[in-house]
C-alpha cells in the first residue's frame, strides 16, 4: 500500500527526523545499515574506493604527484592498445607513451581532444563495444560547444560516486549527516506515492530531493518551507538558485540559517554570490569543479582560503594559452577505461597552479545560467535545459532570444529528430510562451573564447 508523498504523516516525519536526537539516529541507521544494503543490491563498489581516497590524500603531494604520473602513463598505454581513435592517433604522430616516464613534457605532443572530435569519432572512442556491457551514458551540457554523450564503465561510475562522498567528508558532511539535492520538477511529474525504490535510495544516502521549476517568490517560498521542515546539514545546488533564494530571504525575512553547508556546482560561483549566500543564509559555502565528461575534478578540500584543489587521484590537469591570451583548462581522466579522455579541452577558462601541497585551479571562468521569464514565471535555464533533454529530446543545442516582445527558442535538432514533434511538446509544456525556430548552429549568437555562448540572448 502506498500513500501520497505529501501525506501529513510524511511531512511530520520530515520535521521529526530534523530534530535531535532523531536526526542522528536516522543518520547512523542510514550509514551503517541502509547504505551497505543498497550498495550490495545495486552491485556497486563504492565504499572501498572511499577508503582508498582517504589513504591517497594522507600522502604528501610529492608522493601523490608521482602516483599521478604513473596513472597518466597507464592511461596512455591502455588507450594506445585498446581505443581505435588513440591507437591511430599515436601511430600517426609517432607517439610512444613510455617516453613520458622519462620526461613528462613529452605528453605535450598529444593533440588536444574536443567535443567535436568525440562526436565525429563516435564508437571509435570506446575501448570495448557497448552491447552487453554494463555502462552509464552521460550527456554534456553544451555550454562550451556541441553536446555529446560520454560512456562510463561501472568502475568509473563507482569512483565518481566515491569522489563525491570523500570530498563531502572533507567539508564535514559524513554519510550520517543529511543532505538535500535540488532537482528539476517537470510539468508532467506524477506523485507515484510512498514508498518507492528512490525513497530507499535516498534513505541509504541520507539524502532528500527538492524539486522546483520556478524562482519567483512563489517558488522560493516553497523551497524555504521545505528547508525548514528538513533542516539538512548540506545543500547541493546551482549557485544561481541559492543566490536567488538568499536575495529573497534577505528581502522578506532577514538573515537566517536552515542548513550549515552549501555545496556549489554546475556553474560558476561568482564572488558576490558566495558573499551574499554566506551572509544571508549563514552557512559555509564550498565550491567544486566538475563536468559530465569526467565527474568532480576539483574541490575546496580545505576550505575557501586554500582554494580549489585538483583531485590528482582522478586526473592530470593542464592549461593551454588561447589566441586571446587566456588559459583554457585541459584534463586527462584516469578512471574511465571504457572511454578514456586524454588532453580534453574543457572549454572552461582556468589556470593550473602547482603548489607544494597540490595542483589548484585559479582564475576560473565557466558556465553561467540565466533566468528566463515565460508567461510570467521565472525559470532558470538549467531547468529549461533539463526539460528539453529529458522530456522533449532530439535537441543538440538551444538558445533563447528574449530581445523581442516574445522569447524565441532557437533549436538545432538531432538529425533523426522530428521538428514537428519537438515543437508540439514544447507548446505543451509552455503554451503560447515561446516562438520555436529550427536553425543551424551558425544562427546562434556566440561570444567569447571558442564561440562560448550564453543560453539566453539579452542584448
Amino acid at each position: 500500500m502506498k500513500i501520497s508523498s505529501t501525506h501529513p504523516a510524511l511531512l511530520a516525519s520530515e520535521q521529526l527526523f530534523a530534530l535531535p536526537p532523531f536526526h542522528l539516529l536516522k543518520g547512523f541507521v542510514s550509514a551503517a545499515v541502509a547504505y551497505p544494503i543498497a550498495e550490495h543490491l545495486e552491485k556497486r563498489d563504492v565504499s572501498p574506493k572511499v577508503r582508498e581516497l582517504r589513504q591517497h590524500y594522507r600522502k604528501p603531494f610529492a608522493q601523490r604527484e608521482q602516483l599521478a604520473k604513473t596513472s597518466l602513463l597507464n592511461t596512455l598505454c591502455f588507450a594506445a592498445a585498446n581505443v581505435p581513435y588513440y591507437r591511430d592517433l599515436f601511430s600517426s604522430i609517432g607517439f610512444d607513451p613510455e617516453r613520458i616516464s622519462k620526461d613528462i613534457r613529452y605528453f605535450e605532443e598529444v593533440p588536444y581532444l574536443t567535443k567535436e572530435i568525440m562526436r565525429e569519432q563516435g564508437d571509435r572512442m570506446y575501448s570495448r563495444p557497448l552491447a552487453g556491457l554494463r555502462h552509464h551514458m552521460c550527456k554534456t551540457g553544451g555550454s562550451t560547444g556541441l553536446s555529446c554523450h560520454i560512456a562510463y564503465d561501472q568502475p568509473a561510475a563507482d569512483y565518481s560516486s566515491a569522489v563525491t562522498l570523500y570530498a563531502r567528508e572533507r567539508a564535514g558532511n559524513y554519510k550520517w549527516r543529511s543532505e538535500l539535492h535540488f532537482a528539476c520538477r517537470f510539468p508532467d511529474m506524477l506523485d507515484q506515492g510512498w514508498p518507492m525504490r528512490e525513497d530507499f535510495k535516498c534513505f541509504a544516502m541520507n539524502r532528500s530531493n527538492i524539486f522546483f521549476d520556478r524562482l519567483d517568490d512563489v517558488g522560493l517560498e516553497e523551497i524555504w518551507h521545505t528547508l525548514g521542515r528538513r533542516r539538512p546539514y548540506m545543500v547541493h545546488a546551482h549557485p544561481s538558485t541559492i543566490y536567488a533564494l538568499a536575495c529573497y530571504i534577505q528581502r522578506k525575512y532577514g538573515p537566517i540559517r536552515r542548513f550549515k553547508v552549501f555545496e556549489s556546482s554546475g556553474e560558476l560561483l561568482e564572488v558576490h554570490q558566495r558573499e551574499t549566500i554566506e551572509r544571508v543564509l549563514r552557512c559555509r559555502v564550498v565550491d567544486r569543479y566538475g563536468l559530465a565528461e569526467l565527474g568532480v575534478m576539483a574541490y575546496e578540500l580545505d576550505g575557501h582560503d586554500k582554494g580549489l584543489q585538483v583531485l590528482d587521484s582522478e586526473g592530470w590537469p593542464e592549461s593551454r594559452v588561447t589566441e586571446g591570451g587566456s588559459h583554457e583548462l585541459v584534463l586527462t581522466g584516469f578512471r574511465n577505461r571504457l572511454m578514456p579522455l586524454i588532453r580534453y579541452a574543457t572549454g572552461d577558462l582556468a589556470c593550473v597552479e602547482q603548489r607544494k601541497d597540490g595542483f589548484f585551479l585559479t582564475n576560473i571562468v565557466g558556465r553561467i545560467h540565466d533566468i528566463v521569464h515565460l508567461a510570467g514565471v521565472a525559470y532558470p535555464t538549467h531547468t529549461i535545459q533539463d526539460m528539453l533533454d529529458h522530456r522533449v529530446g532530439g535537441i543538440q543545442e538551444f538558445q533563447i532570444d528574449v530581445r523581442g516582445d516574445k522569447p524565441v527558442l532557437r533549436i538545432v535538432p538531432e538529425p533523426h529528430a522530428d521538428p514537428a514533434q519537438i515543437a508540439a511538446k514544447i507548446e505543451g509544456y509552455w503554451p503560447g510562451a515561446l516562438t520555436v525556430e529550427f536553425v543551424g548552429h551558425d544562427a546562434f549568437v556566440r561570444v567569447g573564447h571558442r564561440a562560448k555562448f550564453r543560453h539566453v540572448v539579452t542584448a
